[in-house]
């Protein structure tokens, strides 16, 4: 869930509001970048996302606490930032298969038109998130895994 609001946050902040490089639905005729209404829309809209982001990280913040209140051992700083990044990935390719290619509401780059490789790239991107992450999980579990199976030997 981390993964998911803070790779929501990185598209937005980065992608929609510093590079502009396309908001939520500028790629529709309705709603173009270059109008003022149009602005307004793809504003208001990019509000609407940045508030579903912000939900799945106070989501998880609140099981977060929730298990640390249990009383439950964390796992390893690796196996979290595993996390964040398929969580993130997942998020990179849910994002690009719908609204870039599926809605098509818009691309990555859509002040260049929406040329499709940077689309592809933005799906290759999040899949290779997905992969490294998935790896450094595994080794935080297993590192975890040998901890709990000999306390005493230093990993």
């Amino acid at each position: 869930m981390y993964g998911i609001g803070l790779g929501g946050f990185v598209d937005g902040i980065v992608l929609h509001q510093i590079l502009q490089w396309h908001h939520m639905v500028s790629a529709t005729d309705e709603h173009p970048m270059t109008t003022l209404a149009g602005l307004e829309v793809n504003t208001l809209a990019d509000g609407f996302f940045h508030v579903v982001s912000w939900m799945f990280v106070v989501g998880a913040s609140i099981v977060t606490l929730a298990q640390w209140r249990q009383g439950r051992l964390a796992p390893s700083w690796s196996f979290h930032l595993g996390g964040v990044l398929t969580g993130w990935g997942v998020f990179n390719l849910v994002e690009g298969l719908v609204d870039h290619q599926i809605l098509g509401v818009h691309h990555v780059r859509d002040d260049l038109g929406g040329p499709l490789a940077w689309d592809i790239g933005f799906l290759l991107f999040g899949l290779a998130l997905v992969v490294v992450g998935w790896l450094v999980q595994r080794a935080g579990a297993r590192r975890m895994l040998r901890r709990q199976a000999d306390p005493g030997r230093s990993v």
